[in-house]
């Protein structure tokens, strides 16, 4: 099922991208959307623009992290999903998924067109985000 958008401005920068890479993204678009609905507390999304890509928010309820996707004409054949830098998140990913994802540093998860994408492990890495702060709060209560 196709998702509307909301926001002019993100479908202008879906429409933007190569034909295969934009099929691409908008499946990962699908499957932030369905982790959010399926993952306790996240709440309504907010979808935008964060340096001209998609992002995903969790305005509604803070409980996470903003999650992106995106492709630079510099790799024209790989596209991504980022994660905020200055969180512990992409080192995590990479000790309990190790050879799971190609990383790039401590903010991405890089995949190329041709590749077939394991949705379910990426599911968990996009639930972590979505949860992130969520989870940093019942840790520190621990």
């Amino acid at each position: 099922m196709k998702r509307p958008f909301e926001s002019e401005a993100v479908a202008d920068a879906f429409d933007g991208y190569p034909s295969k890479i934009r099929r691409k993204l908008l499946a990962l678009r699908e499957l932030i959307f369905k982790t959010a609905a399926s993952t306790e507390g996240v709440g309504r999304l907010t979808e935008t623009l964060k340096w001209g890509e998609p992002a995903y928010l969790t305005a509604e309820t803070r409980s996470g992290t903003t999650v992106r996707i995106g492709w630079k004409k510099s790799k024209p054949s790989q596209y991504a999903v980022y994660f905020h830098c200055q969180t512990n998140l992409v080192a995590g990913f990479r000790r309990r998924l190790p050879g799971q994802f190609s990383y790039e540093g401590s903010r991405a998860i890089v995949f190329d067109e041709g590749d077939k994408v394991p949705t379910e492990p990426l599911s968990g890495c996009i639930a972590a985000a979505l949860t992130y702060h969520r989870s940093k709060k019942e840790g520190r209560r621990k």
